[in-house]
């Protein structure tokens, strides 16, 4: 719950605020993208750069740019670090 006098931050206002800045996004099938969010859409559809991938426990490698379809997402985070 927000404190008094402050607004609750919207879905949309937290991406534009990670912007450029490193994510970690989970879709279906226990992949994980993290790298950095270069552009979203009102879908949620996100362009992440530099994107490495893991499924399960094993990774899949760095590619240099990745659309993740907004409806397969289970959940992004802020400042996810970046994937070694």
């Amino acid at each position: 719950m927000p404190k008094a006098g402050t607004s609750p931050i919207r879905p949309m206002d937290l991406l534009r605020q990670s912007l450029e800045k490193n994510v970690m996004v989970e879709v279906r099938g226990k992949r994980v993208y993290s790298g950095i969010l270069e552009g979203y859409d009102v879908y949620m559809n996100l362009v992440i750069r530099n994107a490495g991938e893991t499924i399960g426990d094993e990774s899949k490698g760095i590619h240099s740019r990745v659309l993740v379809r907004g409806d397969n997402i289970i959940f992004v985070s802020p400042s996810g670090g970046e994937m070694n």
